[in-house]
């Protein structure tokens, strides 16, 4: 039993990566940034169309690079725990992977849903799987794989970050809060739906043995930790590998009665449940149950997120212009006059490319005023977020019965001054914005509680969250006077 040590977390976003190797005691946990690479897809030409994948194996080198530097500066570091976005996967034949991971927003995955939908209708997949539907998720890229010809009796197929750890370790296992993201674990029973991979024709033994946060998957391959200078006991310890999953453990909540949004590339809005919900009203709701760490239900659902910000901001500086981002949102601020409120969910926003234009058409398209500058498309993209946040957080409300008497932003967004005030505004709510590093913090606690470090052996999650309440102090946000609160029922109360 370790009083005290360390531990590295490797999280992979959508945009970038990152290693921290986070030191935990009595007092807290203290983060430590070891590296940061930049993530994106590759396009590349396939036959008759341009294609998007991910480049797995210079993320696979960066990762590395980084867990030797994690090592080098710290001899303590008795774990690493990985985790990434959700849905995409490798495919694994005879130990090799057979071709660079498709990224989620590929356009074949369109073809694939009508394909399935005709074998099975939503209704059907929502009861068996409970999840909210998306063209990516996996089991319609599944779908792709087979219907491409990619998929072979023997093959396995690993999400991201069970990939990475496969290279690690030689280990192949399905974490089970990501591999609640596929479509094919069974929402009810936890386990892969062998009805659902029959009716796909999907080969059996594709799936590998699922594993629960908290797990040792085994220790790092001999030549693995030579080349990362790791003792070679080092084990590779499974977390919420679904990044939010991780998130959410780190969500800083003193009370049971907060809702969340893990606000990024994506924004997932929702509330943490003991069981799921797959009533009528949830699948109209287009509400999805993901699992959580420690047996809990992530019920929410997928918001378009800081995507569009980010989009809009490559977009400006294809030009070759630089933009100073701190600068571009206080000049959004300073919008007094109403913008346009578009509807960030509209699939015409889903694929790279030139985001302002999207924008701009759109609410020409609907008759909206277009935003007349950049400071003002930044303020219509952050007021159009809010209030698809307080909307989706009435959805849930009203579908759950739960009550919320708070908002918890945790990632990158709730760096985001801006948009944390407009979510306390539409919400009505009280907002408490942080910690950032959310991801890796949680990921980090699930590693410290399974190596018995501080005390944490069996801890539950609000005893996390204490430690991470002690930790990091959230930036308080309270809704301004007068607020339109209107996309929230009276069942949502606020306390401010």
């Amino acid at each position: 039993m370790h009083t005290s040590g360390s531990v590295a977390a490797v999280d992979l976003g959508a945009t970038s990566g990152r290693v921290i190797v986070g030191h935990v005691d009595e007092d807290g946990v203290r983060m430590e940034h070891v590296a940061r690479f930049p993530n994106g897809p590759v396009s590349v030409w396939e036959g008759d169309r341009e294609a998007l994948h991910w480049d797995a194996l210079e993320l696979h080198r960066q990762l590395r690079a980084g867990l030797r530097d994690a090592f080098a500066r710290h001899r303590d570091v008795v774990s690493i725990g990985i985790d990434s976005w959700a849905v995409d996967h490798g495919i694994v034949r005879a130990g090799r992977l057979t071709h660079q991971p498709y990224h989620y927003r590929d356009e074949r995955n369109e073809a694939a849903v009508r394909s399935m939908l005709r074998r099975s209708g939503k209704p059907e997949l929502f009861r068996r799987n409970g999840l909210q539907h998306l063209p990516f998720n996996t089991v319609f890229q599944l779908h792709a794989d087979l219907r491409d010809g990619l998929l072979q009796p023997g093959d396995r197929v690993l999400l991201m970050p069970d990939l990475f750890g496969y290279w690690l370790t030689g280990v192949q296992v399905a974490e089970r809060t990501n591999a609640s993201t596929t479509g094919l674990l069974d929402v009810t029973t936890g386990r892969w739906s062998d009805d659902l991979r029959w009716s796909l024709g999907l080969p059996a033994g594709l799936l590998p043995d699922l594993g629960t946060p908290g797990d040792e998957v085994g220790e790092l391959l001999p030549a693995v930790a030579d080349a990362l200078g790791a003792p070679p006991s080092t084990p590779l310890t499974l977390v919420g590998s679904h990044d939010t999953a991780s998130a959410v453990v780190a969500v800083p909540a003193a009370e049971p009665d907060f809702a969340y949004i893990s606000s990024g590339t994506w924004s997932l809005v929702g509330v943490e449940l003991d069981a799921p919900v797959v009533t009528d009203a949830a699948r109209a709701a287009n509400c999805t149950n993901e699992g959580g760490v420690d047996g809990r239900v992530r019920f929410l659902k997928n918001v378009s997120g800081l995507w569009l910000l980010s989009e809009s901001v490559r977009s400006w500086e294809r030009t070759g212009e630089r933009i100073d981002l701190e600068a571009l949102l206080a000049s959004a601020a300073a919008v007094t006059a109403p913008v346009a409120v578009f509807d960030v969910a509209d699939d015409v926003f889903t694929a790279p490319g030139d985001m302002p234009a999207r924008i701009a058409a759109w609410c020409a398209g609907h008759g909206l005023p277009v935003p007349a500058g950049r400071a003002e498309l930044v303020r219509s993209i952050l007021e159009s977020l809010a209030v698809a946040y307080a909307e989706t957080l009435r959805t849930v409300v009203d579908v759950t019965g739960k009550d919320v008497r708070v908002v918890h932003v945790v990632g990158g967004g709730s760096q985001n001054r801006l948009l944390c005030q407009l979510t306390a505004d539409r919400t009505g709510l009280p907002v408490l914005a942080g910690p950032v590093e959310a991801t890796a913090l949680g990921n980090v606690l699930v590693q410290a509680r399974a190596r018995r470090l501080a005390g944490l052996g069996g801890a539950s999650l609000e005893a996390l969250r204490v430690l991470v309440a002690r930790t990091v102090e959230p930036v308080r946000y309270t809704p301004a006077p007068g607020s339109d609160a209107r996309p929230h029922r009276t069942t949502v109360r606020s306390h401010a």
